[in-house]
């Protein structure tokens, strides 16, 4: 099984539940695929680095590793030099959803990017466990609904990112009604 894992810059502690769920992860033997920034990347590489496993792959935009503290195998993503900012290293997410089974997402109910990894792939119908961190909980997400029942209990500018990223029309008030 393959499993995507990610979260945003801004987390730069996991906590004891994320850890866990790590080590599980560990002891299951899994491929894990994650990316190369700071934050909760750099954590889950950090982690797995003093385990010494190696069941895990970086992905890189245009293969250069801003992180990879084990050495792992790094996938390359090919993205146009165009490409910048949040567009520019969405791409390796994607990639990363459209190769996983499964995803993990630790998310603070605020990152652009770990929401729209979790829409990836719910999208694509695979399962994303979201721990989201202001709650301390996980949520087994696997449909627009769940992803709306997560959202109504972020801030009201996930509600409006959520929409900026699907493209739907749902009002706000749809959200927050969950």
């Amino acid at each position: 099984m393959k499993i995507f894992i990610a979260g945003p810059r801004a987390i730069t502690q996991l906590d004891s539940n994320v850890t866990n769920k790590l080590f599980s992860i560990y002891e299951k033997g899994y491929d894990v695929l994650v990316g190369d920034a700071t934050g909760v990347d750099h954590s889950v590489q950090k982690f797995y680095a003093e385990k010494a496993y190696g069941n895990v792959t970086v992905f890189a935009s245009n293969g250069k590793a801003r992180n990879n503290i084990g050495r792992w195998k790094v996938e390359n993503v090919t993205v146009e030099h165009s490409e910048k900012g949040f567009d520019f290293y969405s791409q390796k997410d994607i990639a990363m959803a459209n190769q996983a089974d499964y995803g993990f997402m630790v998310w603070n109910g605020e990152s652009k990017g770990t929401l729209h990894n979790i829409i990836n792939l719910i999208a694509q119908k695979k399962t994303c466990l979201v721990y989201l961190t202001t709650h301390n909980q996980f949520f087994s997400i696997d449909n627009e609904e769940k992803c709306l029942q997560l959202l109504s209990l972020c801030p009201e500018s996930a509600g409006a990112t959520y929409i900026k990223l699907t493209k739907r029309k749902i009002p706000l008030t749809q959200i927050a009604m969950f």
